[in-house]
């Protein structure tokens, strides 16, 4: 793998002063934020497989809840990219971090497939149980997300 790109972006101003003085912070704010976007989707999700809040409609736990999660999910994603600016040429080759970057991926790949296809059909079941399209959704989820927690872990090991 050609690490020329790699390289120059971790050797730019952004990234040492991440890498030297801002590294706690970021990594802070970033787990912070990853424990709102994890949390509020689990909210979600266990109401789409029918384990929780099933008095509640499903689009009044989304429709409060999403703005939180791609709120957090933004912060995640800015914080997470000056980490990676940091030691961008570890984790290019750290196979913990490339399976996290692939589970992410998949979930966003999930989402939006049940954004587009799946919600269409919200109207039949928003107020009872969810369709199997719609649990299996939420399953994936959560399966999903607790994957990229597990290898976001695993990636400071490695």
């Amino acid at each position: 793998m050609n690490t020329h790109f790699f390289e120059w972006l971790q050797a730019s101003p952004l990234a040492v002063m991440v890498s030297e003085d801002w590294f706690p912070y970021v990594e802070s704010l970033h787990v912070l934020c990853m424990a709102v976007v994890a949390g509020t989707i689990l909210i979600v999700d266990t109401r789409l497989i029918g384990a929780t809040s099933r008095q509640l409609r499903f689009s009044y736990i989304s429709d409060r809840l999403l703005p939180w999660t791609w709120g957090a999910f933004i912060c995640s994603a800015i914080t997470g990219g000056l980490m990676f600016m940091a030691n961008a040429t570890a984790y290019i080759h750290n196979t913990p971090f490339l399976v996290k970057m692939c589970l992410l991926v998949l979930a966003g790949i999930n989402m939006l497939y049940f954004q587009l296809v799946t919600f269409r059909t919200v109207g039949n079941w928003d107020a009872g149980r969810p369709s199997q399209a719609a649990r299996l959704a939420g399953l994936a989820s959560i399966t999903l997300w607790i994957g990229v927690i597990g290898f976001a872990r695993w990636t400071g090991f490695v």
